[in-house]
């Protein structure tokens, strides 16, 4: 099964897609739980906060809601700091990931490409202004 398929090739079988969605969607959850795991194990080091508590502020941060135990030392700052950056990127990074394949299908079924678009602005640019 190629992984893209080009806008000349015919749409995925349904049952094709649905392995490729399942492919995509276990990709990001694996990112997830690496992601996490690399917050418990500093919130572990850094603040000596017990797994489940780590575990609790891993997960704040990478939903985007924040910590709930503020850092006491210089080092448990600076990796919440870190961490809430890379956050940011990884979870941008996995719904790319999640969902690519259900845009890229949208987009072939509706045969959307950079031509087209081209055409519809260049179609816009010589209407006259109302």
């Amino acid at each position: 099964m190629p992984w893209i398929e080009h806008k000349s090739q015919p749409l995925l079988s349904r049952s094709a897609f649905l392995l490729r969605m399942l492919i995509s969607v276990g990709m990001g959850t694996v990112l997830i739980v690496i992601s996490l795991v690399m917050g418990m194990i500093g919130y572990h080091h850094f603040e000596k906060l017990e797994w489940l508590d780590a575990f609790l502020n891993a997960a704040m941060i990478l939903s985007g809601m924040g910590p709930l135990a503020q850092p006491g030392t210089d080092g448990g700052k600076l990796f919440a700091g870190a961490y809430a950056l890379y956050s940011g990127f990884a979870v941008l990074f996995i719904a790319g990931i999640t969902f690519g394949p259900l845009v890229h299908r949208m987009l072939h079924k509706l045969h959307a490409d950079q031509d087209d678009i081209d055409e519809v602005a260049d179609n816009l640019q010589e209407q006259p202004p109302p």
